[in-house]
């Protein structure tokens, strides 16, 4: 997986001195990257906030920017981690991953805080239109463990989460085995990560944290089912800005893209060979 996380300070300096607005720039730099990704990946993450940021525009460039994906043959996932609860649930949820949805995402990322009741409309509405969430576990940020390895009755708050996430993805699994309940979780902490694919048999795991977080292919290797599947891997800052690394120093920016993702699949091959 490929994330579009596109930021104005970081991107090659020909794209900010080629274009007047961030969304502008923004929509020119990810059709560049999503044209070099669809030969390799099967997924797109679009992190929403920075297309927020640049208001109306920004979401303008979000929205073509997914049609384009789309036609490309790639999934999208919306990295925008909605929640609430009642008919503001069933909204956002139908907003993105309804039938009728406006936007081209295949699947959403959501937060668990607000309990079972600001979970169970994303998971409704998935199920109905063949779409996905990916609820947030055990994330990869250095600051999660305070929160989500506070323990309750004796067990920390991810594996509390985690058995949601099983009933529900045991209820809605398909024929694959796998159901339209995914999890987040992070390279960052590769033994919550194996505990949490035994736990979670039925869930695809997303997986950010590799590359610029400190994440390797090694503990990402837990993630994956005894076939090679059943997780999907983040790479963002490490594809998009791959230029800046001494290894691509002098390379056009594309190129260090490219051959920085080329290495992260022979990275993850080496450690999760499709069987």
């Amino acid at each position: 997986m490929v994330g579009i996380d596109p930021s104005w300070a970081d991107l090659p300096p020909e794209f900010r001195s080629s274009h007047d607005s961030a969304a502008a720039a923004y929509e020119a730099f990810g059709q560049s990257i999503i044209q070099m990704a669809a030969e390799r990946v099967a997924v797109v993450k679009f992190q929403m906030a920075f297309f927020e940021a640049a208001g109306v525009e920004g979401l303008q460039t979000l929205y073509w920017l997914a049609e384009f994906a789309r036609q490309q043959g790639l999934l999208v996932v919306f990295d925008g981690k909605r929640s609430d609860i009642g008919n503001t649930a069933t909204a956002y949820a139908g907003a993105y991953l309804g039938t009728e949805r406006q936007w081209a995402c295949d699947a959403l990322t959501v937060n668990p805080y607000l309990g079972e009741e600001g979970l169970t409309p994303f998971v409704d509405v998935a199920q109905h239109s063949g779409t996905g969430i990916f609820v947030l576990v055990r994330t990869s940020n250095p600051g999660a463990g305070r929160l989500q390895d506070a323990l309750i009755e004796g067990r920390p708050v991810y594996r509390i989460v985690a058995d949601w996430v099983r009933k529900a993805a045991n209820e809605t699994k398909g024929t694959s085995n796998y159901s339209s309940v995914g999890a987040v979780v992070g390279a960052t902490t590769p033994q919550q990560l194996s505990e949490l694919r035994r736990q979670l048999p039925n869930s695809v795991l997303l997986i950010p944290g590799y590359g610029a977080q400190g994440g390797s292919a090694a503990d990402c290797a837990a993630a994956f089912d005894e076939q090679g599947l059943g997780a999907v891997v983040n790479n963002s800052r490490g594809i998009m800005y791959a230029w800046k690394k001494p290894e691509y120093a002098g390379k056009h920016w594309l190129d260090a893209s490219r051959l920085s993702l080329d290495a992260m699949i022979e990275d993850l091959r080496a450690v999760a060979p499709l069987k």
